[in-house]
């Protein structure tokens, strides 16, 4: 078992491992309740939301957003197309991208996997932190993404 951050004085290595295994448990955890109550997974949720509340994004847009390579972020993109929750539609402005929109059957099964991830979400953080935690939390989190993302951190090369 890997050593956890004393809240003192913080040991970098310390807190990139409980970073990274609370990120890992949490997905895992909502990843296991979205498959089981909707048949899809935490990363194809996070496209299915993303395209809902951004329509008519690139390709390239969601790969920014969530930091991953172009490749995989279109592989993700094809598996929702293929199940019939995405279209891709010609860009007007690039003929080298599509721009792509939830169909209706995508647009239902987001709203329905947005309740049970807000609500497993809202389980696991109140079973373990207070709502100032949480909310404490979240502020550092929103810091950190945002001066790595300020300074192109972490930014996929492929």
């Amino acid at each position: 078992m890997a050593c956890k951050s004393s809240g003192s004085a913080a040991d970098p290595r310390a807190f990139f491992a409980d970073l990274v295994r609370c990120e890992t448990r949490l997905y895992n955890a909502l990843n296991d309740r979205l498959r089981e109550r909707h048949g899809i997974v935490t990363s194809q949720f996070e496209l299915l939301r993303y395209l809902r509340e951004h329509p008519g994004s690139r390709v390239a847009d969601l790969a920014a957003e969530f930091a991953i390579g172009i490749g995989a972020t279109s592989k993700g993109i094809d598996r929702l197309e293929r199940h019939g929750w995405v279209a891709r539609q010609p860009n007007p402005a690039d003929r080298r991208s599509s721009l792509l929109t939830l169909t209706d059957d995508g647009a239902r099964l987001s709203d329905a996997a947005e309740r049970t991830f807000t609500e497993r979400l809202t389980e696991l953080l109140g079973g373990a932190l207070s709502r100032p935690q949480t909310s404490a939390a979240a502020q550092v989190l929103s810091l950190l993404r945002t001066a790595l993302e300020r300074e192109g951190v972490g930014i996929p090369t492929g």
